[in-house]
């Protein structure tokens, strides 16, 4: 008689447990466009470009309402008070405000982390990357870095202080709800408002001319033949932004605004 060559896989000479077959496993997801774009070092430094050529649209418009208060008080509150009033009636009583503060708010967290996120990569790749690099261009990159890294500090801890001081008036020890003019020239009559708002100033200057000319190479609009083209622009910018801004407490300081 024939022998039987088949084996039952369930018969006694099985040992161990059954296996049951793993379930098939799903294809991984592809990254989306924005995340892919966000975790790249080059979508970081166009995140900081462009938020900051959005915050520097804004600082514009902000320096020119300011320089209003020059004007007198019925002026430079009536600036005020249309900048409340803007949008209407297809807008609430301070819509348009409230808007412009969500942007900004975005704009600056999204320009402080990724800022901070691109400081903390430059820090890990530096030993490698200057190894054989050149000192004078070494020391140069590290100021630039510095500034723009202490100048970002200190701006974040003036905007918390310029909400308390003229938006919400809790610092504001002479201030008066509904009265910009007078509250502005409250807060300036101050030596201690005087000096935490030039400081600012002065480092929002050099945050501007280093980062202006940043976002246009990031942007891909230097070239280097317009390198010191963008670099006389850069400054003449942040002077003038600076400049305007400083005007108002000196104008007060002087007395040319009362």
């Amino acid at each position: 008689m024939a022998l039987a060559t088949r084996t039952d896989p369930e018969g006694p000479a099985q040992k161990g447990p059954r296996q049951r077959p793993e379930p098939p496993r799903e294809p991984a997801r592809s990254p989306s466009l924005i995340g892919s774009v966000w975790r790249s070092t080059v979508g970081k430094k166009a995140v900081m470009a462009v938020t900051g050529l959005v915050m520097l649209a804004y600082l514009a418009v902000h320096m020119l309402g300011n320089l209003k208060i020059f004007f007198g008080p019925g002026d430079f509150n009536g600036y005020a008070h249309w900048l409340r009033t803007l949008g209407e009636p297809a807008l609430h009583y301070e819509w348009f405000l409230w808007l412009v503060r969500v942007a900004l708010v975005a704009s600056v967290v999204l320009h402080a982390v990724a800022a901070y996120q691109l400081s903390r990569r430059d820090l890990a790749a530096r030993p490698q990357k200057y190894a054989h690099g050149n000192a004078r261009r070494r020391r140069k990159a590290s100021y630039a870095t510095r500034t723009m890294r202490w100048g970002g500090v200190i701006l974040g801890l003036f905007i918390v202080w310029h909400i308390l001081d003229l938006t919400t008036l809790t610092v504001n020890e002479h201030a008066e709800p509904g009265h910009p003019y007078q509250n502005v020239v409250a807060t300036f009559s101050t030596w201690y408002g005087n000096t935490i708002y030039i400081v600012a100033m002065l480092a929002l200057g050099l945050h501007i001319r280093h980062g202006l000319w940043s976002a246009a190479q990031t942007l891909g609009t230097g070239r280097p033949h317009r390198d010191r083209a963008l670099k006389i622009v850069s400054t003449a910018v942040a002077a003038v932004l600076a400049g305007g801004f400083i005007a108002v407490p000196i104008g007060v300081m002087t007395g040319v605004v009362s």
